[in-house]
């Protein structure tokens, strides 16, 4: 056997005990999930938390691997939140269909978007997609089919392929959790695939990737669509689990949720956007409650208000990150990019 086979031989090796603690330890989070419901945790909240993880892990796929950053991804959460609303109440359709038109509503106005936004770099580009994204927050502010100010109310959870009931919050839970994993499952075949490399590539160094002969603005616009399309889905189920979208999902404070949620849990890393968005949005659902429990024990009543002070918290929490953990709280831990 010739020196370089067992050199590959031996890399190969290295690589496979590289993955197999992630590997672990993706069977550990999944096992937690699956068994949490059974534990007490409230499914609903549970299946929020996933949704905005999706969400955070699609805007990575754009910013952490391609290296464009967009100031408009609420516009595919939140219209696609909307359109699959729209379906599942006004058309009747099934809760499938309706997260197959809300991701394909998400694909398309990637499309359009990515299409115009594509031919700029850098800040240009950024505020190409705001601008198109605000755009469309006031069209459905001004739609009639939105509920304007009121959102889209009572959107039914229906029947899974017309057999299979929704209303019940368990199986709800793991339906949408085998479509949430199944999306992230995507994400990191993506992120491993020769497509993926290519994606990489471009991010650090572009003008190389171009000398190499690839069409750098198709693998751009292909890897703007995917990311609008998961991200379409993370709002369509969102919208099917609560039973409600309203214009918050596509304001722009949305898309800055969404920055806020990848920066802290780690630019790059394939988990950090799951844990960014995991923190962000406990501190919203449950910093009122920690501090009304304070307020009681300790008899301080500037705890009772802690929880309309989560805009603060959250932006200490960002800077103490960016001070103390440059790269996110996962990509600070060792953890290498995905």
């Amino acid at each position: 056997m010739s020196g370089q086979s067992i050199a590959a031989i031996g890399m190969r090796q290295q690589q496979m005990a590289g993955r197999l603690p992630k590997q672990v330890l993706y069977g550990v989070v999944l096992a937690c999930l699956l068994a949490a419901p059974l534990v007490g945790a409230y499914p609903v909240f549970v299946l929020k938390m996933l949704c905005f993880a999706m969400f955070a892990c699609a805007f990575n796929l754009l910013i952490g691997y391609t290296g464009l950053l967009s100031f408009g991804h609420a516009a595919f959460f939140g219209g696609a939140g909307y359109a699959a609303g729209h379906a599942m109440k006004v058309w009747g359709v099934t809760p499938e269909i309706g997260l197959i038109l809300g991701t394909g509503t998400g694909a398309l106005i990637g499309y359009v978007v990515g299409s115009l936004a594509i031919r700029r770099q850098g800040i240009y580009f950024s505020m190409i997609t705001l601008a198109l994204a605000q755009m469309l927050f006031f069209i459905c502010l001004q739609a009639l089919f939105t509920g304007g100010e009121d959102g889209l109310q009572g959107i039914p959870r229906g029947k899974l392929f017309g057999v299979l009931p929704l209303s019940d919050d368990l199986t709800l839970y793991y339906v949408a959790l085998a479509i949430i994993v199944a999306a992230f499952a995507l994400i990191v075949r993506t992120v491993h695939s020769p497509f993926g490399q290519i994606l990489k590539a471009i991010k650090e160094n572009e003008p190389r990737a171009v000398s190499l002969g690839y069409d750098v603005d198709r693998f751009k616009l292909t890897a703007f669509v995917l990311s609008a399309a998961l991200s379409g889905l993370a709002g369509s189920v969102k919208a099917l689990v609560l039973g409600f979208e309203t214009l918050s999902d596509v304001h722009w404070s949305m898309s800055g949720m969404v920055i806020l949620m990848t920066l802290l849990g780690g630019l790059g890393t394939l988990t950090g956007p799951i844990v960014g968005a995991l923190v962000v949005v406990a501190l919203e659902n449950k910093l009122g409650e920690l501090g009304g429990y304070l307020g009681a024990v300790t008899g301080i009543q500037w705890f009772n208000g802690l929880g309309e002070t989560v805009s603060m918290v959250t932006g200490i929490i960002f800077i103490v990150c960016v001070l103390t953990f440059r790269k996110g709280i996962v990509g600070s831990l060792g953890r290498r990019p995905g």
